[in-house]
């Protein structure tokens, strides 16, 4: 069992130049549900002095302040937000357990060095959970496999061009279920748009819409009036829902799946978005105004999703959502062209990383069009690449983005460090003390260890 914890402070490593980090790994109420727990734990000063928690609240939570090098040292767990310095392995003891968001395979040269010192690392990002779906989400997929039957029964669905207006949660499952489809096309369109932005001359074109405004009345009776397939999700939980969700539920078939267990992917997505339009409007000033950005999202993912959001929430009004289909070599060149803003939200396997890009640098240099944006939200380094060819490092807080032929592009460490650092903080340092003595037990140490856990296992146990 491990019963003498260190949370320390974010300190310069590898992925955090300039140690720029403000986040810290767990807040003053979750170390008081340690202590409460009979866990002793030390903090190191100034901890989460730059996200609003003092040390004197760790103090009273029942934390022991305690400076580097000291608070590495005869401790069973070190726990911090980022990987640690080089500097810091040298102060653990051997034997001792790393538990931080370790980027193992980034950095190689780090790796090594933990596994010479016989530290064990247990990778954050990598502790997987089988999680249920909300019922939302199921009665916005359920809804699509209703209304597509007919073209799912006869294969016809890979001609259909779908259209979804507005961002809620059951629009999510209906995505994520047309995703999987792979239509010819799929957009998201702000229930705001304006009628002449409309394409109407495809001839299977499919509406999806939840609750519409009294703003966008008009626009579904111009909808109806062109005798196109449109479908209302909140009619169809009214009048199905119940039905629908007890035939899934019984069935067990798509209520549930494998999550990351400590993450804060929605909120990643939303901040890249948020920073992509953010550089359209003020840097390269391609566009005007957010409503008139074409944006491209690749993948359909909870990062994807957040992005999606955000998008929405910042006035976009049309998004292309790319899937496997639409990435193909030869098929993305077309989107790219169009495109103001492309959001990388998809992921390669492992053994495709470095070998296949989605979006290469010839993308860059001969489609997209100057002034236009990539944000990477997958990230990498130069072993373990991101499907964004041109970014071969992840970019920093120190220097967020790059110009690469007139175009800019981020592929950030840390994205919610770009506006939501105390929303983050709070989550994360939930989600690791419900790992840690709640759900998982992890406290208890390597027997019994939960499956969840065991993917995360970077080296060791020593």
């Amino acid at each position: 069992m491990f019963k003498k914890i260190a949370l320390t402070k974010e300190c310069e490593s590898p992925e955090n130049p300039g140690a720029l980090e403000t986040r810290v790994a767990l807040i003053p109420d979750d170390i008081k549900r340690l202590v409460d727990y009979g866990l002793e734990v030390y903090v190191e000063p100034g901890a989460g002095e730059r996200v609003g928690f003092s040390d004197e609240e760790y103090k009273n939570a029942g934390a022991i302040l305690q400076e580097a090098p000291s608070i590495y040292k005869t401790k069973d767990l070190v726990i911090k937000f980022k990987g640690p310095s080089i500097e810091s392995i040298d102060w653990m003891d051997e034997g001792t357990t790393l538990f931080c968001m370790a980027h193992f395979h980034s950095f190689p040269e780090r790796a090594n060095k933990l596994k010479n010192k016989r530290i064990t690392v247990i990778a954050m990002e990598h502790i997987v959970d089988f999680q249920s779906v909300s019922d939302e989400i199921l009665l916005g997929r359920m809804a699509v496999t209703g209304s597509l039957e007919e073209f799912i029964d006869n294969n016809k669905y890979a001609d259909l061009h779908v259209r979804l207006i507005g961002y809620s949660e059951r629009l999510v499952g209906a995505i994520r279920r047309i995703s999987s489809y792979n239509p010819k096309t799929i957009q998201i369109l702000s229930s705001g748009i304006a009628l002449e932005k409309l394409d109407f001359t495809k001839e299977e074109s499919f509406f999806y819409y939840d609750s519409l405004s009294n703003h966008s009345e008009s626009l579904l009776k111009h909808l109806e009036a062109k005798e196109r397939f449109v479908f209302n999700m909140e009619k169809y939980a009214q009048e199905h829902g119940e039905k629908a969700l007890d035939f899934v539920k019984s069935t067990h078939i798509g209520t549930g799946r494998l999550f990351r267990r400590i993450q804060c992917l929605h909120e990643t997505g939303r901040a890249g978005a948020k920073y992509g339009v953010s550089l359209i409007l003020n840097e390269t000033k391609k566009v005007k105004e957010a409503k008139d950005i074409n944006a491209v999202v690749l993948g359909y993912g909870n990062v994807a999703m957040g992005a999606i959001d955000q998008l929405m929430l910042e006035g976009v009004q049309r998004i292309f959502i790319l899937t496997r289909r639409h990435t193909k070599a030869g098929v993305i060149d077309k989107y790219l062209k169009n495109a103001d803003l492309v959001i990388n939200g998809a992921e390669l396997p492992t053994e495709k990383r470095g070998k296949t890009y989605l979006i290469t640098n010839y993308h860059v240099e001969h489609y997209l069009k100057k002034g236009s944006v990539i944000i990477d939200l997958i990230g990498g380094s130069a072993t373990n690449r991101s499907p964004v060819e041109p970014a071969v490092e992840c970019t920093y807080l120190t220097n967020p983005h790059f110009e690469l032929h007139g175009k800019l592009i981020s592929a950030l460490w840390g994205w919610p460090m770009m506006g939501m650092q105390k929303e983050s903080c709070l989550r994360y340092s939930g989600q690791i003390t419900d790992v840690l003595i709640g759900r998982e037990m992890f406290i208890n140490g390597f027997d019994n260890l939960a499956e969840g856990i065991k993917p995360a296992i970077m080296c060791g146990p020593y």
